[in-house]
């Protein structure tokens, strides 16, 4: 007795034909399917990686198209004090001395030629760290004798602000933002940068504290005589020219330091006389201005020319 529901029934020719075709066209849609799979994932990753790519070029371009702020009125990285500077300074600093021989101390029974204008200006460059408990011993020992000199023609001096101790202040980078404050200063009203660097100087905070703040600092820079107020408070509070100093600063450690061949920054306050460092007393008036008179000396008699003559004085009569 047969059944047409019996599984081993042969199928007829044309039922096989029909599945073959009705196979093809599954196999052709999953080709499809496939393909179409395949060209989306390709144009996803086009666009993610020409995505990438617009960003990488807009970051670099942004970084081409914005340089680091430099400040105005540098030479060398340092601010050169002129004598019209020493009239809007405040302070013992704007006080010059009658002679390069500080007061209440005694001169050398045979001084060494006075550093004067006929002789040749002598190249002072002071490295300054407003962090530097050094820096501000020199400053207030010597600010008046600078002022001196200044003022008689006798020597050039340039303040180059650096940042080496950044990291001794509790994290708020006192020495790099004082630094900036002060490019911020020197950049807007180049006269009151001598006295807002003496200011900074002949009172700064200790060494491992939080310094002050851009507030005081801003503050300072007024009571200074800064008269764009608001530009150099602003330009204080975004610390513009933190990088500038930053690459200041590596440019004097990796030397060499201006009228100098070899000479590097090794610390603050680095002094430099003539391409000479002063390694001498910070707090001696009297040795650092023996050490300039001895520099102007060598350069003095060092230079080809005509030999100078002496001029001859009075013998003094002992009193009776």
């Amino acid at each position: 007795m047969s059944s047409d529901e019996t599984p081993n029934a042969p199928t007829p020719p044309h039922s096989r034909a029909a599945v073959r075709e009705k196979a093809q066209q599954v196999n052709a849609q999953q080709s499809r399917v496939r393909i179409m799979r395949r060209v989306l994932i390709g144009l996803v990753a086009v666009l993610v990686v020409g995505a990438a790519g617009g960003a990488v070029a807009w970051a670099v371009g942004s970084a081409v198209s914005k340089p680091s702020l430099s400040p105005s009125n540098m030479h060398d990285d340092g601010v050169v004090v002129s004598k019209a500077d020493l009239t809007v300074a405040a302070g013992p600093a704007a006080t010059p001395t009658a002679s390069p021989t500080p007061a209440g101390t005694t001169a050398p029974a045979s001084p060494a030629p006075s550093p004067t204008a006929s002789a040749g200006a002598v190249d002072i460059h002071i490295y300054v760290d407003y962090l530097s408990p050094g820096a501000g011993e020199f400053e207030r020992a010597n600010a008046k004798q600078l002022a001196t000199w200044i003022d008689q023609g006798a020597a050039t001096v340039t303040y180059h602000p650096v940042a080496l101790l950044t990291a001794n202040s509790n994290g708020t980078k006192y020495s790099l933002r004082a630094a900036s404050a002060a490019a911020c200063v020197a950049s807007s009203q180049p006269d009151v940068f001598y006295a807002y660097n003496h200011a900074l100087l002949a009172d700064q905070p200790k060494l491992d504290s939080d310094g002050k703040t851009d507030a005081e600092l801003a503050t300072l820079a007024d009571a200074s005589g800064v008269k764009d107020s608001k530009g150099v408070r602003d330009c204080i509070s975004k610390s513009s020219y933190a990088s500038w100093v930053k690459d200041a600063t590596t440019r004097a450690l990796d030397g060499p330091l201006p009228g100098s061949k070899k000479l590097v920054l090794t610390g603050a306050p680095t002094i430099v006389v003539n391409g000479q460092a002063y390694a001498g007393s910070l707090t001696d008036a009297a040795e650092f201005s023996q050490f300039v008179l001895s520099v102007a000396s060598d350069a003095y008699y060092g230079t080809p020319g005509p030999t100078p003559v002496p001029t001859r004085t009075a013998t003094p009569t002992p009193a009776s």
